[in-house]
């Protein structure tokens, strides 16, 4: 789902939980494809210009690239309506030595859950489960407004490129979604451990809400020896 920008009508509107998921999902598919690009983990030539958020954003043609970004989503897009993600993590990491030298985290805030279903037979793990955030509810915006945060983090992504260490050699990439305990999880997806970068250093950027849902960004990176 995208929101569209109505410049006669800067009216609040409301996106319900369902909404907000699906702009929370898309936001991550763009912010993949930005790292990659910004960082150089794939040639700027694989790369193709689309126009998002009012930016022209870039996303990636390689084929095995796409198809690796359209599996998380499709996956993606399920757990965010069910209210069972947490945070997601792009790990950049060195083909040379194994090492992880970037690690990209957005954490997902969520201010209200869907109800869960009265005939389903599963008990949930509160325990484990991510509970709705305590926080007081989040002022509601205008399309306008959420746009212009989601602009601001794209921006912030973008300018990155001024503090953080040029990536040597080759490198690769893999995402992580951090899922609450009861969640279904498909047969091609494995566990993984948090992929932190050691004693690195970390910026915290800016984030964005919506009446459902606030998204935090944060990069961590390895620094020189």
């Amino acid at each position: 789902m995208s929101l569209e920008r109505e410049k006669h009508k800067p009216k609040v509107h409301k996106l319900s939980l369902k909404g907000s998921s699906k702009l929370v999902a898309e936001f991550f598919q763009y912010s993949i494809n930005t790292i990659l690009f910004q960082r150089g983990v794939y040639p700027a030539e694989d790369f193709t210009a689309v126009k998002k958020y009012g930016l022209t954003m870039l996303v990636s043609s390689d084929d095995q690239v796409k198809a690796y970004i359209k599996k998380i989503m499709s996956q993606l897009d399920k757990w965010m309506v069910d209210g069972k993600i947490s945070k997601l993590v792009v790990v950049i990491t060195s083909k040379d030595t194994g090492e992880h030298v970037e690690r990209w985290q957005f954490d997902v805030q969520i201010f209200s859950r869907p109800k869960k279903s009265k005939s389903s037979s599963k008990s949930t793990n509160k325990e484990n489960a991510a509970p709705a955030s305590d926080a007081p509810l989040p002022a509601e915006k205008t399309e306008v407004e959420i746009q212009a945060e989601i602009q601001s983090i794209f921006r912030q992504i973008t300018a990155s490129v001024t503090f953080l260490p040029q990536l040597d050699g080759d490198c690769t990439f893999n995402v992580l979604v951090y899922a609450d305990a009861d969640s279904e999880v498909p047969m091609e997806w494995g566990d993984s451990d948090a992929k932190e970068i050691k004693n690195g250093e970390k910026v915290q950027l800016r984030s964005f809400s919506t009446a459902s849902h606030k998204v935090d960004t944060l990069v961590s990176y390895r620094v020189g020896d």
